[in-house]
C-alpha cells in the first residue's frame, strides 16, 4: 500500500477552522480513494506561503529527511496551500521528487506532480504561477487601502497602537485616543531630550515613569515617530507621493517640540554624554564666556580625587565642586519663601486652578454640543443614503469623518471630565517645600537638579570671578537677590551686563516671554 503525509495552511486566523476542516475533508476523500495510507499531517496556522520558512513545514521537511522510504505522496489541497512563489515551489518539488522519491499532489486541483512528464510539469506550473499572480494582486489591492487610508483619511493602520495611545471604535472607524498616563511619559521623553538630558538616562527614568516599549533604541523611535504629532509616515504607492501625512487622532506633541527634536536628531552628539552625580551642573552652568562649562576628578598628592568644573578655553573658569556646590545651597536657603510670600502663592495657585477646572468645564459644554451636531449631520447624511441622493462613495467618506469627529470629542469630553480636585489637596501638601528650597534640592535626584536649575535660572546660569551670575530668575525666588550679592554667592542683574557675555534677557526690567512660561512650569514643577 502506497503511504502519504499531508501539509495543511491557513494564513489568517479567520480562516481557521472551516479552512482547515475543508482541506482534511478532500485529502481524506484522494487517500479513500486511491487506497493510500496517510502516515503523518502538518499544519501550519495563521502563515504566509511566500517562504517556507514556517514552523510545520520545516519539521515536514525533517520528517522526510528521516522517513522519505516509508513515503510516497506529499498531498496538499491546492497548490497555492504549499507556496504561492513559483520558483521556490517548482524547486522544491522538483527536489522532493529527485531526491527523495516523493510526489506531490494537488487533490482538489487534480494533479500529481511528475517532473518526468511535460503536461504534469506544465499543469503544476501554470497553478503556481496563477497562486503567484493572486498574491501579487491582493498585495497592491492591499496597498493600496493602506495608502488610501493612511494617506487620505489619516487613519494610523496597526495591529498595536503606539506607546501612548489607545484604540477605540470598530473595524474602519477605530483611531487613536491619547492614554493620558502614557501621554505625560512621552512628553517627560521629549521634553528631558531638548534638554539635553542623556538618552540612557531618559531610558532609565521612562521605564521608572511606566515606559514599556523595549529595545535599545526605544527612545530614539519616539522622538522620530510622527504619531506623537498628529501625523503619518506613508510610503508612497504607484505614482502617489510618501511622506509625512496629517492624521485625524489628537497629537501628544506641540509641533514646535517636534521640529526641533526632528532637527537635533539630524545632528547627534558624537559623544555619549554621562551624568555624574558628583558634579549635577556640567553642561547646564556656563563659564563668563559663554562656554558650557565640563566636568571632571583630579586626583591630588594623597591619591584622593576632587571635581573640578571647567572651561574648555584656557585660563577661564577652573572651580572646585566642592565650592561651586556649597555657593549654590546658600542660593537655595536665599530663595526660600517666608511664610507671608507662601500665603499669596498659594492664593494664586488656587485661583489657577480653578480657572482651569472652569475652563475644561467650558470645553466640556463645546465638546458636548461639537457631538449633538455632528450627529445630526450623521442623521441627514444616512437619510439621503437611504433616498439614493448621494453615491455610496459620498456616504462612506463623510460617515468616515463624521464617526470619526464624534469619537474624537468623546474622547476630549472623557479626558476633560476627570476629577481635578485632588490638585488641591497636592498644592496643599507641596507648597511647604518652598520654604526650604536648600532641601528641596538635595533630595532631587540629578535630572530633578538639572531641571530646577534649568527653570530657575531659565538656562542663564554662569560662573564669572567667583561667583553665580544670572540675568535671569523666576520673580518668586528673586525676593533676597541682595543679599546674594552681599553674600558673594550670587550677582542677579536684570538689565544686561555685557551684551558680548550673558545674552540679552528683555528690556526695561521686565521679565522675557520665556521666563513667564517658566514660572508658571515651577508651579507644575512642584506639584
Amino acid at each position: 500500500m502506497k503511504r502519504a503525509i499531508r501539509y495543511l495552511r491557513f494564513s489568517q486566523l479567520g480562516q481557521s477552522n472551516g479552512s482547515i476542516e475543508r482541506q482534511e475533508l478532500y485529502t481524506d476523500q484522494w487517500l479513500k480513494f486511491n487506497d493510500v495510507k496517510l502516515v503523518d499531517t502538518f499544519i501550519d496556522r495563521g502563515k504566509s506561503a511566500k517562504t517556507f520558512d514556517r514552523p510545520d513545514f520545516i519539521k515536514l521537511q525533517e520528517f522526510i529527511s528521516k522517513h522519505y522510504k516509508v513515503v510516497d505522496y506529499l498531498l496538499v489541497d491546492q497548490l497555492d496551500r504549499f507556496s504561492r512563489d513559483a520558483g521556490e515551489a517548482m524547486s522544491m518539488v522538483k527536489m522532493l521528487q529527485r531526491k527523495y522519491s516523493i510526489q506531490v499532489v494537488s487533490v482538489t486541483e487534480g494533479i500529481t506532480f511528475d517532473y518526468d512528464t511535460p503536461g504534469s510539469f506544465f499543469r503544476a506550473g501554470l497553478q503556481l504561477l496563477l497562486a503567484e499572480e493572486d498574491n501579487i494582486n491582493r498585495s497592491i489591492k492591499i496597498r493600496g487601502g493602506l495608502y488610501t487610508a493612511r494617506a487620505k483619511e489619516g487613519r494610523y493602520i496597526g495591529t498595536r497602537p503606539p506607546f501612548g495611545y489607545i484604540k477605540v471604535g470598530e473595524q474602519k472607524d477605530r483611531k487613536l485616543v491619547v492614554e493620558e498616563k502614557e501621554a505625560k511619559i512621552i512628553s517627560f521623553i521629549y521634553d528631558a531630550y531638548l534638554k539635553d538630558v542623556p538618552l540612557y538616562k531618559i531610558k532609565e527614568k521612562a521605564y521608572q515613569l511606566g515606559f514599556k516599549t523595549k529595545g535599545n533604541t526605544a527612545i530614539e523611535r519616539v522622538l522620530l515617530n510622527p504619531v506623537y504629532v498628529g501625523m503619518l509616515k506613508v510610503q508612497g504607492y504607484k505614482d502617489l507621493p510618501g511622506g509625512i501625512f496629517p492624521a485625524i487622532h489628537e497629537p501628544i506633541i506641540d509641533i514646535t517640540t517636534w521640529q526641533m527634536v526632528q532637527n537635533k536628531m539630524k545632528k547627534p552628539d558624537k559623544t555619549r554624554s554621562v551624568l555624574d552625580e558628583e558634579i549635577p551642573l556640567r553642561g547646564i552652568l556656563k563659564c563668563h564666556c559663554g562656554n558650557l562649562l565640563t566636568g571632571a576628578a583630579s586626583r591630588g598628592k594623597s591619591g584622593k580625587y576632587f571635581y573640578y568644573y571647567k572651561c574648555k578655553v584656557p585660563k577661564h573658569n577652573n572651580i572646585s565642586a566642592i565650592k561651586a556646590h556649597n555657593q549654590f545651597l546658600s542660593v537655595c536657603e536665599l530663595m526660600s519663601l517666608p511664610e507671608n510670600m507662601l500665603l499669596e502663592v498659594k492664593t494664586k495657585c488656587k485661583n489657577t486652578l480653578e480657572d482651569h477646572i472652569k475652563s475644561n468645564k467650558q470645553k466640556i459644554i463645546e465638546k458636548k454640543k461639537l457631538v449633538d451636531d455632528t450627529q445630526e449631520k450623521m442623521f441627514s447624511l444616512e437619510e439621503k443614503w437611504i433616498n439614493n441622493e448621494i453615491s455610496k462613495e459620498t456616504y462612506e467618506r463623510w460617515h468616515s469623518n463624521f464617526n470619526s469627529s464624534i469619537l474624537s470629542a468623546k474622547a476630549a469630553i472623557e479626558r476633560l471630565s476627570k476629577n481635578e480636585t485632588n490638585a488641591f489637596t497636592i498644592l496643599e501638601k507641596n507648597l511647604e517645600l518652598l520654604t526650604d528650597i536648600r532641601s528641596v534640592y538635595l533630595r532631587a535626584d540629578i535630572l530633578q537638579k538639572r531641571e530646577f536649575v534649568n527653570l530657575v535660572f531659565d538656562s542663564n546660569l554662569y560662573y564669572q570671578e567667583g561667583t553665580y551670575r544670572t540675568p535671569t530668575m523666576l520673580n518668586i525666588f528673586s525676593h533676597n537677590h541682595l543679599k546674594m550679592s552681599e553674600k558673594g554667592c550670587l550677582f542677579y542683574k536684570k538689565k544686561r551686563d555685557d551684551s558680548s557675555i550673558i545674552p540679552p534677557s528683555g528690556v526695561g526690567e521686565n521679565r522675557t516671554l520665556v521666563q513667564t512660561s517658566n514660572q508658571r512650569a515651577f508651579y507644575a514643577f512642584i506639584l
